[in-house]
């Protein structure tokens, strides 16, 4: 199994600047704190209204999952969230598409690591891992996402909130 990629214990500028740009706030933590939002608890990423809280141990993917429900969940959700971001199935896929796109926003990073480590920390899909999953049968996540304005025609971040 591999270890996935940590926050560490400054997050890269680029994060920080993808969190910044979809108008959520990077919150880091210390090593003692739990996180506040936190639904998974340990070291998965909390989210509350739009402040994203990582520690140096959170896995990248949960930082850019959290982040993606922020991006993904209409603004009446975004503004009363504390914890659960609640949607339903379809959302759930367009979030984990969504944070596979957004993997390449992050240098040294990208997709392909990004699916390794969705794999490894155990997220499960119909064609057995994440990249058969992304590149063979999400075409429903890529539809919602462009149905809701996440993302263009050509399956790219806009950058923008749902609405």
């Amino acid at each position: 199994m591999i270890e996935v990629v940590r926050v560490e214990a400054a997050a890269d500028p680029s994060i920080r600047a993808l969190v910044e740009r979809y108008g959520a706030q990077l919150e880091e933590c210390t090593a003692a704190e739990n996180l506040p939002g936190s639904y998974w608890g340990e070291s998965e990423a909390g989210l509350r209204a739009n402040i994203l809280y990582v520690r140096a141990d959170t896995p990248l993917h949960s930082l850019l999952h959290e982040l993606s429900h922020f991006v993904c969940m209409t603004q009446v959700r975004r503004a009363g969230l504390d914890r659960d971001a609640g949607g339903d199935d379809a959302e759930e896929c367009a979030v984990c598409y969504l944070q596979i796109l957004l993997a390449d926003e992050i240098p040294g990073f990208g997709r392909a690591r990004m699916c390794g480590d969705m794999d490894a920390w155990g997220y499960t899909f119909r064609l057995g891992d994440a990249r058969a999953w992304f590149e063979k049968d999400a075409a429903d996540a890529c539809s919602w996402l462009r149905h809701n304005g996440v993302t263009d025609e050509n399956d790219r971040p806009t950058f923008r909130t749902r609405p």
